[in-house]
């Protein structure tokens, strides 16, 4: 693994090569033709600001939740992180939402592991490589800035963007791929105030519980994108679930929080409940057969609800189908 020294060393490496060209280049060019400033520009970053390629054309992209906003944005993406919290895929295998995409672009998965395999990462020859955002993923690109930064120029999504809006404003400000945002942005305004006209929520708070393999009760922040989705079409959201569960701490990258069970009956008293069976979680029916959920206030008036893993983290794409489900399961 590449260390703070030798990515100080690998950088040192690469000025001379690099002034050397571009004097070269300069030097060949026609002082009498206009020229059109192609240098790499500035963008903003969760480490600050970073130079990036005007037009990159080999991105990996370290987070699966991010993955999909590329493709919307027809950028080039030469490896991705597969992983998308709570949708088992096998290895090599991309989440169906932009498998196709991944295909016609002969994307590579990126290998998952503990650590971030750096050496498939710079077999990639990337221009740019984007990471940071929610999660797990996120967190490791995080760890690894240093060592990715040696590798190409590498921008993290800020962990509290969660708005699927503000995360695709932010790639397409990396990517320098604006044309698309505004199309997509009203595309879903549209959808949204259709959804908002026929949806008819149950009264009261509405908490988000997520299902996990461990089976340790864990809950979404009201701030989550999935939370956040539900308030927009009328939900009353608890916003007190952080507090009554002792405020835990938790990941920087992470929406969530997961607590004691002795706690449930106190964290999770909302009238209205949505669950997400995350990969190795139970589904609504195997918590309805458990007591300690089916004493719940929302499991005992019939109102907890059930959402694919996939609406946990909307993006564009998935966001447009989580609407669709809600239209069509509280109109």
């Amino acid at each position: 693994m590449f260390t703070n020294r030798s990515s100080g060393r690998l950088r040192a490496a690469l000025v001379v090569p690099v002034v050397a060209l571009v004097a070269a280049l300069a030097g060949c060019g026609d002082s009498s033709s206009e020229t059109v400033d192609a240098g790499p520009r500035e963008v903003p970053s969760a480490k600050g600001p970073v130079k990036v390629p005007a037009d990159p054309q080999r991105i990996v992209v370290l987070n699966g939740n991010l993955a999909g906003y590329l493709y919307d944005l027809e950028a080039p993406v030469v490896a991705a992180d597969p992983r998308l919290l709570g949708v088992p895929t096998k290895p090599g295998e991309f989440p169906t939402g932009w498998a196709e995409d991944a295909k016609a672009q002969g994307t590579q998965a990126v290998p998952s592991g503990d650590n971030i395999n750096l050496e498939f990462i710079a077999a990639q020859r990337p221009d740019l490589i984007i990471g940071g955002g929610q999660g797990y993923p996120g967190q490791q690109s995080v760890n690894a800035y240093d060592q990715l930064s040696a590798i190409a120029p590498t921008v993290l999504l800020p962990t509290e963007t969660t708005n699927w809006q503000d995360q695709l404003r932010f790639i397409a400000a990396t990517v320098d791929k604006p044309a698309n945002v505004d199309t997509l942005i009203a595309n879903y305004q549209a959808k949204l105030t259709e959804a908002k006209s026929k949806i008819k929520p149950p009264a009261g708070a509405t908490a988000v519980f997520q299902s996990i393999k461990s089976q340790k009760p864990t809950v979404f922040v009201p701030t989550a994108a999935l939370p956040a989705l539900l308030g927009e079409v009328g939900f009353t959201l608890d916003t007190q679930v952080e507090a009554k569960a002792g405020n835990p701490t938790k990941e920087q990258s992470a929406d969530f929080i997961s607590f004691s069970p002795e706690l449930l009956n106190t964290v999770v008293d909302a009238p209205v409940l949505f669950t997400i069976p995350l990969s190795g979680g139970r589904s609504l029916a195997e918590l309805r057969a458990d007591p300690l959920y089916a004493s719940l206030p929302s499991f005992r008036e019939g109102k907890v609800f059930e959402l694919p893993a996939t609406s946990s983290r909307p993006d564009y794409r998935t966001v447009m189908a989580t609407l669709d489900l809600l239209v069509e399961r509280f109109k």
